[in-house]
């Protein structure tokens, strides 16, 4: 992680192709083009190698799940159950449809907790989205349990877990709809874009239409076509999806290395007995893009990382509690509902009440968690220096 660390002569080739015809969009100018469509190569190299059964790409991660949600009927007033521990686009996804983002605990998955998804089902509940965040996967079965008590939709946030995998599946292509982000950092870059999967091809229809301004597509001139719903402009590029399609064909050697280097870094840090990892619910799906792990307490873990920044050796070890981007305590522009345009009044009620709610238990959880970034480019002795350098660290604040 992430897919740029392996640019080469293959991202170049592709793009290449795309600059020498001149046709950057990924609609019309058949003629022009010169027979390359990019944007439906990957897509077909999406099904192929995930094993959806059809992929839409999007502009972005964020468009992606927007898409989704639109596509699957979710607005306003619909509630869609999601963890505390995230990254902001997903509440902004749900938010932009016109429907209310529920926030919950984690549990030492670092994922939904099924028990407090049980616990926030109300008559409004139309969707529980699990986001797989730092590789791995949430309780999928659990989770679908309940959707299936409930009759809610399933909508994966799988952006940062790209070539995961849940007993055998891969994640994003388990509830009615899945997403991936292909963002600079992410296991597989276009530079900007998304993807949304799904088995269903009335999802994949809406998807379509969704993205370019409700175009049905079903014509040979674009601009004639009908318009069968109210669109957006989520269309990806020519050009990323070029590099995406590149970048595809590595994410076999991408996964390997990281998994033997989570393995090897993981070896080190169990020689500490203070230091234990989150649960991943099926380990043999861990994409591995991350390693996360736990101090006995917050002080402990504070410490940990005071004295990583001393010695200028914090960046790749994250301390999420902290972060502004990825956990609820830092999202005061949430939390007090500050949008640039007027949200609905339920979506200002149910904002603002996030203040007063009480997330302790995941609190207790990211207060003492780091996540160590796995580096596609790491030689064995850069992997065995890192690892003692922590474990060096972890024991003098241990002490």
């Amino acid at each position: 992680m992430p897919g740029f660390e392996f640019f080469g002569a293959e991202e170049k080739k592709e793009v290449n192709d795309v600059l020498n015809t001149g046709i950057l969009m990924r609609y019309g100018f058949d003629g022009a083009r010169q027979g390359m469509w990019k944007a439906q190569e990957l897509e077909q190299e999406v099904c192929k190698t995930f094993g959806s059964k059809y992929a839409h790409l999007t502009s972005s991660g964020t468009a992606a799940l927007t898409t989704a949600f639109a596509a699957l009927g979710i607005g306003a007033g619909d509630e869609v159950i999601m963890p505390a521990f995230t990254f902001v686009a997903s509440f902004e996804a749900v938010l932009s449809t016109g429907a209310i983002p529920v926030l919950v605990d984690i549990d030492d998955t670092l994922t939904l907790s099924p028990a407090a998804v049980k616990a926030a089902i109300t008559p409004q509940t139309k969707c529980i989205m699990p986001v797989h965040m730092c590789g791995s996967m949430a309780d999928l079965d659990a989770l679908k349990d309940i959707c299936k008590e409930h009759n809610l939709l399933l909508v994966e946030d799988a952006c940062q877990s790209i070539g995961g995998t849940y007993k055998g599946q891969k994640l994003g292509t388990i509830g009615d709809a899945g997403t991936f982000s292909f963002d600079f950092v992410k296991t597989i870059t276009c530079g900007e874009g998304g993807v949304v999967m799904t088995n269903n091809e009335d999802v994949l229809t809406k998807c379509d239409g969704y993205t370019d301004h409700g175009h049905d597509h079903l014509g040979v001139d674009r601009g004639a076509d009908l318009h069968p719903f109210i669109g957006y402009n989520f269309r990806i590029s020519e050009l990323h999806a070029a590099v995406g399609l590149a970048q595809i064909r590595k994410l076999d050697t991408f996964l390997s290395i990281q998994k033997k280097t989570h393995k090897k870094l993981k070896n080190i840090l169990s020689t500490v007995p203070e230091i234990s990892f989150r649960r991943v619910p099926d380990a043999d799906g861990d994409s591995c893009t991350f390693i996360s792990w736990f101090l006995p307490t917050e002080e402990l873990t504070r410490a940990f990382v005071t004295e990583m920044k001393a010695q200028a050796v914090m960046p790749g070890n994250f301390y999420w509690f902290d972060n502004n981007w990825h956990y609820i305590k830092k999202w005061e522009h949430l939390k007090k509902a500050k949008s640039l345009f007027n949200l609905s009044l339920d979506q200002q009620l149910h904002l603002m009440s996030l203040d007063k709610q009480d997330f302790s238990a995941s609190d207790a959880i990211m207060s003492r968690c780091i996540s160590t970034a796995i580096s596609l480019l790491w030689s064995d002795e850069q992997i065995e220096a890192k690892g003692n350098k922590i474990v060096e660290v972890v024991k003098k604040v241990l002490g």
